[in-house]
């Protein structure tokens, strides 16, 4: 995901704006991995191969996103590891 589409993205639960953005592997203008952070409603979106998956929660893959949780929670805050919705670890 290019750095720069974070100027245009709001969340699509509440429609907030600015969202946090929070790399665990990027390279130049590029995050490679890492998470998107609404702090009004205290969701994450992950950013997997360079793709933010803002999805709602009804059809997010929970798996998929527990997964990438466990493989980024040394590199991502506790906000999101252990208190974001809509799951943590």
């Amino acid at each position: 995901m290019n750095k720069k589409m974070m100027e245009m993205l709001a969340c699509p639960i509440d429609k907030h704006f600015p969202l946090e953005i929070f790399e665990s592997n990027s390279k130049e203008q590029l995050v490679l991995e890492g998470a998107i952070y609404c702090s009004k409603c205290s969701r994450f979106y992950p950013i997997i191969e360079e793709i933010p998956i803002m999805l709602p929660d009804e059809l997010r893959n929970k798996d998929q996103d527990i997964e990438f949780l466990k493989r980024n929670q040394s590199k991502l805050p506790e906000k999101i590891v252990k208190q974001a919705s809509p799951w943590h670890l």
